[in-house]
């Protein structure tokens, strides 16, 4: 029975471990734009059932309540919360923010399609929008070279004026996609994530059309981390990590009292 207490108490442990990870991971980013606080979740492991409820306890009479004992705990998921982020003023023309649902789409080296809420455009030396890290927003839009002025619309409309045209000069259309399960996502780092089964397939729409957010200009999403609240959850971590450390120095205790006394 001791060393199975201890293997519970392990379980526990780990479990805080990797609870204390994920608040880590959303502390170091708090000023990554963008950015969606992970939430772990947790899940008992099996019962060990030695007598189920219902079991005869004489011939008229049965157990209210059976008798099972937990082996420990685990963690089944890391969740991601979507909750709308602070805008941040920037004035560059190039700089977006969502505000509502949806991601945009970035074509990957690689052939995947990354989805991103991180709005930070720029431009490669063709005038085509790109991320920072060179990766191609999609639909590819490109600016001419001549252009004097960038203006995005709400529903992602991209106008620019060149030199001898009194009108703006329509370049594009930039669309963002939703999910029917966006937490399905898998994150890959450099702010993206990939669609995965869970996700669902993307639906692809205007800005402000079928669920999705409104464009606004000039303007990022910060991330959604409230630092107050991670530190409140770090230290709770750390003090149910202690907890359960103490059982295992309990159970020490025991095993040793038995072994000097046997």
């Amino acid at each position: 029975m001791s060393s199975s207490a201890m293997h519970v108490a392990k379980t526990g442990l780990n479990a805080q471990q990797s609870r204390i990870q994920v608040i880590s991971n959303n502390l170091a980013n708090v000023n990554t734009t963008g950015f969606k606080r992970d939430r772990a979740n947790f899940e008992t492991l099996l019962y060990q059932t030695w007598r189920p409820a219902g079991a005869q306890t004489s011939e008229d009479t049965a157990l209210t309540s059976g008798s099972s004992i937990g082996t420990g705990v685990r963690m089944v998921s890391i969740e991601k919360s979507f909750r709308q982020g602070n805008p941040m003023t920037t004035e560059n023309p190039l700089d977006l923010a969502v505000d509502g649902n949806g991601f945009f789409q970035v074509l990957m080296p690689d052939g995947r399609m990354g989805y991103t809420r991180d709005g930070t455009f720029g431009m490669n030396g063709e005038g085509v929008v790109t991320t920072p890290s060179g990766y191609i927003l999609q639909p590819e839009i490109n600016i001419p070279a001549d252009a004097t002025n960038v203006s995005i619309s709400s529903d992602g409309i991209v106008s620019v004026n060149v030199p001898g045209d009194v009108e703006p000069q329509e370049v594009g259309q930039i669309t963002l996609t939703r999910f029917v399960n966006p937490r399905g996502l898998t994150p890959i780092g450099e702010n993206m994530s990939v669609e995965s089964q869970a996700s669902g397939e993307p639906i692809i729409t205007e800005p402000g059309q079928d669920g999705t957010g409104r464009l606004v200009q000039g303007a990022l999403e910060a991330s959604n981390v409230n630092v107050v609240q991670e530190l409140v959850e770090m230290i709770e971590a750390q003090r149910a990590y202690e907890v359960n450390s103490k059982s295992i120095s309990a159970t020490d205790e025991m095993l040793r009292y038995l072994s000097n006394k046997l």
